[in-house]
C-alpha cells in the first residue's frame, strides 16, 4: 500500500515519453519528470514525509546536512510547518543555494569541505534536547517517501511493465525507496541501471570492493552525488537485486544535461545528467548488444531527478571547467 499521508508536500508528477530519446534508445524511453517538484527535486517525497512525521513527535528544532536539494527539500518542509531548519553545508555549496535556503527561512551554517564534514557537524547539533537529525538519504521513513515515485509509476503504466528503471545514486536514498517500492508493487524483477559519476561512485567502489568503502574525496563537479560512502540499505539492494552499476564522467554528465535542454527545454543539474548519460552516451544501448539487459519489452523509464544546483551561467562554468567550450 502508498503510504498513508496527511497531504504530502510533493506532487505527482508526470510521466513524459521523449521522441529524442526513444529513438537514441531504439525503444520507448518515458520520462518521470521529479525536475518539476517543489525546490526542483525527488528528495522533497522523503525529506518531506520524514519531516512530516517527525513534527507529530514534539521536536522543535531539525537540522539537515546537505548541499543542495536535501537540504532545500528539508527548508521548504520546515517553512510549510512553521518549525525552525537548520541546514548544514560544505563549503563547496554555491551562494545561490544558500540564498535559497536563506528565503525559506532556515539557519545555513557552512562547515567542512565536504558533505561528510557538514554531517558530522549537524549530528552535533542536534545533541540538544527538541532537536532532531534529518538525514540526507539514510533512513526507512525517507525510503518510504520515495517508494510513493513507484506507486504513481505503476498507476501511469496500468498493466504495462517497465523494461528497466534509470536512476542516478549519491547517497542512495532514491535507489532504496525505488527498490522498497518495486518490491511491493510486483515489479521485483525489473532491472535498475544505477548512474554515478566518477569522483562521486561510492556505490560502484562498493561493489568492486565486495564491501561499504569511503572514497578519499569527491573530484565529481556532480556534487549532489556527494556522498563519500553509500547507505547500507542501497548497497544491501545492489547486491541481492539486478541492479546495474555504471560510472560515466563529468564530461558525459555535462553533454547529456546540454543535449537535454536542447531535446526536452528542461535544464538539469549534473547529478542527473548521470542518469540521462545512460542513454547519451550510448550505455543503454551497449548492454542490450552485451546480452546484458534484454531489450526491453517494456519502456525505459528515466528518473529525471532534476536539482537546484544549475544554472545556464553554471553550466558554462562547468564546460569550461571541463574543456568542452
Amino acid at each position: 500500500m502508498e503510504p498513508s499521508h496527511v497531504d504530502p508536500f510533493h506532487i505527482v508528477t508526470p510521466l513524459k515519453k521523449s521522441p529524442v530519446l526513444s529513438t537514441l534508445a531504439g525503444t520507448d524511453v518515458l520520462m518521470k519528470l521529479e525536475n518539476i517538484q517543489p525546490m526542483g527535486s525527488f528528495k522533497i517525497r522523503g525529506i518531506g514525509h520524514y519531516c512530516q512525521m517527525l513534527s507529530t513527535k514534539g521536536y522543535t528544532k531539525f537540522v539537515c546536512s546537505s548541499g543542495g536539494n536535501a537540504g532545500l527539500a528539508a527548508a521548504y518542509a520546515c517553512n510549510k510547518l512553521g518549525l525552525p531548519a537548520t541546514i548544514v553545508v560544505p563549503e563547496s555549496t554555491g551562494q545561490d543555494i544558500v540564498q535559497k535556503l536563506q528565503k525559506l527561512g532556515a539557519d545555513v551554517i557552512v562547515k567542512g569541505k565536504a558533505w561528510d564534514d557538514a554531517d558530522a557537524h549537524a549530528h552535533q547539533l542536534t545533541e540538544v534536547p527538541g532537536s532532531v537529525y534529518v538525514s540526507p538519504f539514510n533512513h526507512p521513513v525517507i525510503w518510504e517517501g520515495h517508494s510513493t515515485l513507484v506507486y504513481e509509476l505503476k498507476n501511469s503504466l496500468g498493466s504495462q511493465t517497465p523494461g528497466v528503471l534509470v536512476v542516478a545514486v549519491g547517497g542512495g536514498g532514491l535507489l532504496a525507496g525505488l527498490v522498497e517500492g518495486m518490491v511491493k508493487v510486483g515489479w521485483s524483477d525489473v532491472p535498475i541501471i544505477a548512474m554515478e559519476t566518477i569522483g562521486a561512485h561510492c556505490l560502484n567502489a562498493a561493489l568492486q570492493a565486495g564491501k561499504a568503502v569511503t572514497l578519499p574525496e569527491i573530484t565529481s563537479i556532480a556534487k549532489c552525488l556527494g556522498a563519500k560512502t553509500v547507505c547500507e540499505r542501497a548497497l544491501q539492494y545492489a547486491r541481492e537485486k539486478n541492479i546495474i552499476s555504471i560510472t560515466v564522467d563529468d564530461r558525459e554528465a555535462v553533454r547529456a544535461i546540454e543535449k537535454f535542454v536542447d531535446d526536452e527545454l528542461m535544464l538539469v543539474e549534473p547529478s542527473c545528467g548521470a542518469a540521462l548519460a545512460a542513454i547519451y552516451s550510448g550505455h543503454i544501448q551497449r548492454l542490450q548488444q552485451e546480452g546484458k539487459l534484454q531489450t526491453p519489452h517494456g519502456p525505459v523509464v528515466l528518473i529525471v531527478c532534476g536539482g537546484s544546483g544549475i544554472s545556464l551561467s553554471q553550466l558554462q562554468d562547468f564546460k569550461s571547467q571541463l574543456g568542452l567550450n
